[in-house]
């Protein structure tokens, strides 16, 4: 521990040294090699400092900060009055997993949500953008964006202008502060770069964004697409997310191939969801039952489905086909998913094309025992 730099990453964190070091003695931060770096990666929050931070150890300490929780509005009408001031920017929220993309030590490297290296996102990242230029001239930027399209390995959804696999950038923030960029210079230095963001819908007067929202969310909805993030077009607040009904119908639906790995606070929020979307919206008797409808068959059909597999034989499992360059990395991306508790294995390599299976044990394993007489 002593030849950890506390104090170096409390004067770019701000987080006083002695709390930095009593979150390492409780095993709330961890050393570990990250993207071939020495690093301490932050399980847990500490005060201002998000989990998923990450503070490399090479030299003059760099810190890769954790990406906020964003939180959700059930209303949009009070929310927004209450939490905006003067107006609104909305931009899409994509299907897909947090990443952000630093240089570190001249390397650029992409962080999922929990602040690990993911090898495959860092390969497919740099492939899909060129990111030298940037980083060249904003090494003390980090880009945050999804990564999405249908051959994606952690959340897969098909997004028609996108291809198998893409990347859309929704902020830009400081190394060490985590302070974004307003949203119109976010916007320009990417189109400079020509990198790719998410899609701005507009920026609203306050008064006038709930209904506009409103109008977006169906027509995404109607277009199986998630929903959106509502900003301070200054970035001094922190944004919303607000989603569309079919985003949590699918959501549900996916979650209930395996109930038994998915805690209940998952679906119990999605229900609450749809129950505040459909007051606001006032919908029609029509237009309600088609969503209690939705809701009902993301329930019952996809667990129905999967007791049935469970009884003919077959355990809960997921396949994802990734694009790799050669089996050594679709085995990296294995070791990568055991690092994070994750039970898969490659069930096909041909061609560059990798088949990862993941599995879901509880399901398997609790399914079985029910079929076979345990009580609930």
């Amino acid at each position: 521990m002593k030849d950890i730099p506390f104090e170096r990453i409390s004067e770019k964190t701000g987080v006083p040294a002695e709390r930095l070091e009593t979150s390492f003695k409780k095993g709330s931060s961890r050393l570990l090699e990250s993207g071939g770096l020495r690093a301490l990666l932050f399980k847990k929050q500490v005060m201002d400092l998000e989990a998923g931070t990450v503070a490399y150890l090479t030299g003059e300490p760099e810190v890769i900060r954790g990406f906020p929780k964003i939180r959700r509005t059930l209303l949009l009408s009070p929310a927004i009055e209450k939490h905006f001031t003067e107006s609104v920017a909305v931009e899409e929220k994509m299907n897909g997993y947090n990443v952000r993309i630093a240089s570190v030590s001249g390397r650029i490297l992409a962080l999922t949500r929990g602040g690990h290296v993911c090898p495959f996102t860092t390969e497919k990242a740099k492939e899909l953008m060129d990111l030298q230029e940037f980083f060249r001239d904003h090494g003390d930027l980090v880009i945050c964006g999804e990564m999405i399209g249908r051959d994606n390995p952690y959340v897969s959804h098909d997004y028609p202008e996108v291809g198998p696999l893409g990347f859309r950038v929704f902020d830009i923030r400081e190394k060490n502060t985590n302070t974004p960029l307003p949203v119109m210079d976010k916007r320009r230095i990417l189109e400079s770069y020509e990198l790719p963001a998410v899609r701005l819908f507009g920026i609203f007067p306050v008064e006038e964004a709930p209904g506009r929202v409103a109008e977006i969310i169906r027509m995404l909805g109607a277009d199986g697409r998630e929903g959106v993030v509502m900003k301070d077009p200054e970035m001094k607040l922190p944004p919303l997310k607000y989603t569309s009904s079919q985003a949590h119908a699918r959501e549900i639906a996916y979650a209930f191939n395996y109930p038994f790995d998915f805690g209940r606070p998952f679906f119990f929020s999605r229900v609450i969801r749809e129950g505040f979307q459909a007051y606001e919206l006032d919908e029609s008797d029509e237009e309600t039952l088609e969503r209690a409808h939705r809701l009902g068959e993301a329930i019952i059909y996809p667990m129905l489905k999967r007791i049935k597999s469970i009884a003919e034989g077959e355990p809960a499992c997921e396949d994802t086909v990734i694009d790799v360059e050669d089996r050594e990395r679709a085995e990296e991306f294995l070791r990568h998913l055991s690092r994070l508790g994750v039970s898969a294995t490659i069930a096909d390599y041909r061609d560059g094309k990798a088949t990862i299976r993941r599995f879901y044990q509880s399901t398997t394993d609790r399914i079985t025992n029910y079929l076979e007489g345990g009580l609930y």
